[in-house]
């Protein structure tokens, strides 16, 4: 698992980043726009570059060949500008460049994101990728902890000074990944047949690129799986997204005590990544999934008549917990439906629905939040969480495909 431990600064990266964004970013628009529903839509840009280039480039990547893997040319290209372009944020001069930079920035972890996160099944055998997933989603929450604690503190003192860490930290951790992860030497998709043919050849080690179709993925387990990952985005997306906001506007808290309170959530996830990874593998992922879309819907559903910081504090404590036995065991569960060549494929089509979520969700709770009032957020959510929950009884069986090939002993 060392390996997947040096992979999990990537996870790191992405998840300050965006964690960062999401807080601090709706502060900026603020300024310049009035409307709720307006500021929503806005910080879905980073939405609609990945439902297009995500599962692009995630095809793309299957199909890649280079001495530096299949994955690792993205992240090569894209990391360095996305570090650049979020440092930049905080320096606009107006709601042009703050939209611009915005745009690029989120073009850029647009072009890295899908192939880092399928970096992970590449290097694990499939038994052991709940567990994998656990870990990496451990250093992604300790990312986001430190961008929601120490970042609301950076905040307070300069609003430029997360970001400039933020940028930081996304090229040490390009330097750490790109040192550590080989992907033709640490690679589990090694085809027997490339092993006999072409024995010595540092290629022997790739799995031979080929075509898989976005259609051909599509059958009654992996439909209904989307749908509920849809559902539960949408209400979590929409959280995320409008939280400080709610904090600030319907609760009278400081923007520092509103961030700071994420701090609550992204802790019980980080604490508990690793044993819903194990939960996954022991008991299985679809029904630790579904424990965990119960429980959050029921802690959105108890936010709404929250008005103590403390009780609304533990209930984020306590929704961390049911996210993570969501979110950690779901990547994987889609990837296993799949087969060993398909993984990249797989990983653009769970982006895809998450960022249709994400696009439709923080615009349409804002809109709400502008008809009604800030209340409704936590309500639309748990509802939203119901109709999961309903994908996910509708769906059938976990789909079994024979894996073609793998490394003994990976």
């Amino acid at each position: 698992m060392k390996k997947i431990w040096l992979l999990g600064f990537g996870f790191f990266s992405i998840s300050i980043t965006w964690s960062l964004y999401n807080a601090f970013v709706p502060f900026f628009l603020e300024k310049y726009v009035h409307s709720v529903a307006l500021i929503s839509f806005m910080m879905t840009i980073d939405n609609y570059f990945a439902l297009f280039l995500q599962p692009w480039i995630g095809n793309r990547s299957d199909r890649t060949t280079s001495r530096f893997g299949r994955r690792m040319p993205y992240l090569m290209i894209g990391m360095p500008f996305a570090a650049v372009l979020t440092m930049l944020i905080p320096f606009h001069t107006g709601l042009f460049t703050l939209l611009l930079f915005m745009m690029l920035m989120n073009l850029a972890m647009s072009l890295y994101r899908s192939p880092t996160v399928a970096l992970m099944p590449d290097i694990t055998p499939e038994e052991q990728r709940t567990k994998a997933n656990g870990l990496i989603n451990f250093m992604g929450g300790f990312g986001s902890i430190l961008a929601f604690g120490v970042g609301s503190i950076l905040y307070k003192s300069n609003p430029a000074l997360p970001f400039l860490v933020a940028g930081l930290i996304t090229l040490l951790c390009l330097f750490i990944v790109s040192r550590f992860i080989k992907e033709k030497r640490d690679g589990v998709n090694i085809s027997p047949t490339l092993l006999s043919d072409t024995a010595g050849s540092p290629s022997a080690t790739i799995v031979k690129p080929s075509r898989v179709s976005f259609r051909g993925q599509l059958d009654r387990t992996t439909v209904f799986l989307l749908a509920a990952i849809f559902f539960w985005f949408v209400a979590y997306q929409g959280v995320e997204t409008l939280f400080t906001l709610y904090g600030k506007n319907h609760l009278g808290l400081s923007e520092q005590a509103a961030s700071f309170s994420l701090t609550f959530f992204s802790l019980a996830f980080v604490l508990f990544a690793i044993p819903s990874g194990w939960l996954g593998g022991r008991f299985g992922k679809k029904k630790i999934i579904i424990v965990g879309v119960c429980g959050l819907m029921t802690v959105f559903a108890l936010v709404g008549f929250a008005q103590d910081l403390l009780v609304l504090r533990a209930l984020l404590l306590t929704g961390g917990i049911f996210w993570a036995c969501i979110n950690i065991n779901s990547y994987p569960y889609v990837v296993a439906t799949g087969t060993e060549e398909s993984i990249g494929t797989r990983t653009g089509m769970y982006y895809l629905v998450s960022s249709l979520a994400a696009i439709s969700s923080p615009p349409l709770l804002g809109l709400m939040i502008d008809i009604f009032d800030y209340s409704i957020l936590f309500y639309v959510a748990a509802i939203s969480m119901a109709v999961a929950l309903l994908c996910l009884f509708l769906m059938k069986g976990r789909k079994q495909v024979p894996h073609k090939f793998h490394t003994p002993g990976a």
